[in-house]
């Protein structure tokens, strides 16, 4: 998949749009021609532990990244309140949204995608963003008990270069189920021994949560990165 290009963003700008809007903006330390859209799981916020490590760590190999909050997430840290995820509907209009803003902001390829159902989302509108390419990380393909009901028609059409990092004990996606599963050619699987929906690995696999990270950052910039 070539990602090449040269991005470009108005610093002034940028930084008060993600400012008033209240996103989260992990810029390369070099100019990257890559930015991914990263979108927050059902339960976690976009500040979650888990998805600012991963933030940082693309940073850090050259894959700026931009974080925000769909709505139900964004009115959570309001009022405090729990409340589960808005309609598919509204969910897919926010994507729309964001991806619009950024892309008036910043040049160069902008790849979507996410943690859980903030990337089964991105996965839905991929085709129609025209977006550069697709990453998810631990992704739902079926509900927490129900294999027998998987949830990858779209998968099997998906034109987007597609990168799904998932651990191999997902609960929401293991690999004997993924692995029977249709999908489109452009959709490449990558497993974590032993990983869980979080991708951390049991203690007897011989890796640690940090190594699965650290290893999903490298698959992921490494794959968005190349010629």
């Amino acid at each position: 998949m070539g990602v090449g290009g040269k991005a470009g963003i108005d610093g002034d700008q940028w930084l008060k749009c993600v400012e008033q809007r209240g996103w989260l903006w992990n810029g390369a330390p070099t100019p990257s021609s890559m930015t991914l859209i990263l979108a927050h799981g059902a339960g976690a916020p976009m500040d979650s532990a888990w998805m600012t490590g991963m933030a940082e760590r693309l940073a850090a190999r050259g894959v700026s990244v931009l974080r925000f909050e769909f709505p139900y997430m964004a009115q959570r840290r309001l009022d405090g309140g729990k409340r589960p995820p808005n309609q598919q509907a509204k969910l897919l209009e926010c994507w729309h949204e964001v991806f619009t803003e950024v892309r008036r902001h910043v040049a160069g390829q902008l790849a979507i995608g996410g943690k859980s159902m903030g990337g089964r989302m991105a996965s839905l509108v991929a085709d129609e963003l025209e977006t550069h390419a697709l990453v998810c990380l631990g992704y739902p393909f079926y509900a927490a008990g129900k294999p027998e009901k998987p949830r990858v028609a779209h998968l099997a059409e998906l034109q987007t270069p597609t990168l799904i990092v998932q651990g191999e004990r997902d609960a929401l996606g293991n690999r004997e189920a993924v692995e029977a599963y249709t999908l489109a050619p452009g959709i490449e699987v990558s497993w974590l021994v032993s990983g869980d929906h979080d991708l951390k690995p049991l203690k007897a696999s011989g890796f640690t949560h940090e190594q699965h990270l650290d290893a999903a950052a490298d698959k992921i910039a490494r794959w968005l990165q190349q010629p």
